[in-house]
């Protein structure tokens, strides 16, 4: 039978565990989910995908010399500037969970610091 300072130890531990959990794993997932859908919106304009399938065919399928250099020429700098964007917003949201997975930490140590 579990007496009430050995429960108190046990909830303290618990709600730990679940503040952590809520904010690590919850934090995660809200950050890579609105990341994704900026994504996707930016792919729909980008359309990074469709742009390296297509990217040894001729622009407007014009198969003249021109048509090859112009395409190649045009969608390997689109594909270029593509993934320059994408890897800007992949490192933001980096950079924003990084800054999310030390608010507590860094709270805690000048909490502890300052008293």
């Amino acid at each position: 039978m579990e007496t009430a300072p050995i429960y108190l130890i046990n909830r303290f531990f618990y709600r730990i565990m679940g503040f952590l959990r809520h904010w690590y794993v919850g934090g995660f997932f809200v950050i890579s989910h609105h990341s994704l859908n900026i994504l996707q919106l930016l792919d729909r304009r980008l359309a990074l995908k469709v742009t390296f399938r297509h990217w040894l065919k001729p622009l407007y399928q014009d198969y003249t010399a021109m048509g090859y250099i112009f395409g190649l020429v045009f969608r390997t700098t689109r594909v270029f500037i593509a993934s320059l964007i994408y890897a800007a917003l992949i490192l933001v949201a980096a950079a924003v969970y990084i800054i999310w997975a030390v608010a507590p930490v860094y709270i805690i140590y000048f909490g502890i610091i300052n008293s």
